[in-house]
């Protein structure tokens, strides 16, 4: 019996060494904040600019999080009708995960999820993921383009970023050659994959203008609400606060994210409001790392808050 025991406990822990693992970072994240700058003086930066001015953030964050749901939901609108909060729900916990989980662990639930409950085939659903990551990052890289573009402050910086803008567009129009190119050289088992992939890209080009425009609008949103906040709690300027919503943000996509993005997310914060401006050293250093902090606690608590109402939203539905 004894031996038994031991044995469940130790499948328990192998199922859940990774959420182990997390708890622990965070603890430990949790401890190294108290003792270089203390919860206290931490916390006392989002009384200087109020509660109002923190829920403000929080929603715009959750507003970005439907927003996204929104996207998928429009991506399959077949298997999606009628579901939007159980895809919410989805789309929440995927995000969770994604925040919470190292190495960018976390994607590999949205296929699973989407078979489970929408029947949506592993290849269909891998290939729509990394299409609607590509988007996220070059609308992240589009908004650092801004940046760049407001610090060149010239002409032809602008016409580059126009340039790059329309890369998703021309992408797309072209993609049905690639897909032909492919089919021929491809073997008969392959091609059968090949469509499956094709599947998971958007139906056509409204499809395409409306996954497009919505993750441009979920990031510019969530990149000006955390430069924003950055603004508020560290005293930076514009761009300095562009730089670094920008720099955590892409710390977040890569693939030595950290648990919890503890460590990496601020430190990409930090450097990216360096690269932009803020000071390196000296007492604004100290405030920017501690708004770094700040506001990589609002996105943790952005994506739990959202992942606890999206829950109770999915199961007050019939």
């Amino acid at each position: 019996m004894k031996s038994d025991s031991v044995a469940t406990r130790r499948v328990w822990i192998m199922r859940n060494a990774m959420t182990l693992l997390t708890l622990a970072i965070i603890i430990a994240y949790a401890a190294f904040i108290q003792w270089v700058w203390g919860w206290g003086s931490v916390l006392a930066l989002w009384q200087t600019v109020g509660l109002g001015t923190g829920l403000a953030a929080l929603s715009a964050l959750l507003a970005t999080y439907v927003l996204r749901a929104w996207r998928i939901y429009d991506y399959f609108p077949q298997e999606t009708a009628g579901r939007f909060g159980a895809l919410l729900r989805l789309s929440q916990v995927q995000n969770l995960l994604n925040v919470m989980l190292p190495f960018r662990s976390g994607e590999a639930s949205f296929p699973l999820l989407m078979m489970r409950d929408f029947n949506i085939s592993l290849a269909r659903g891998t290939a729509a993921l990394l299409v609607m990551r590509l988007f996220d990052l070059h609308a992240l890289l589009a908004a650092g383009g801004i940046a760049l573009a407001l610090e060149a402050d010239a002409i032809w910086a602008w016409i580059l970023w126009g340039a790059f803008l329309l890369l998703p567009p021309l992408g797309f129009m072209l993609h049905g050659i690639g897909l032909r190119f492919a089919a021929r050289v491809l073997p008969a088992k392959a091609r059968r994959l090949l469509a499956e992939i094709e599947a998971g890209l958007p139906a056509d080009a409204a499809a395409f203008f409306r996954a497009w425009g919505a993750t441009l609008l979920n990031w510019s949103t969530k990149i000006a609400v955390l430069a924003w906040v950055l603004g508020l709690l560290g005293g930076l300027e514009i761009l300095p606060g562009l730089g670094g919503a920008l720099g955590g943000e892409l710390s977040s996509v890569l693939p030595f994210h950290a648990p919890a993005g503890v460590g990496t997310y601020p430190a990409g914060i930090s450097v990216g409001a360096i690269a932009f401006g803020a000071a390196a050293t000296g007492p604004l250093s100290a405030d920017l790392a501690q708004a770094a902090v700040n506001t990589h606690l609002l996105v943790i608590i952005s994506a739990l808050v959202g992942t606890t109402l999206s829950l109770l939203s999915a199961r007050a539905k019939p």
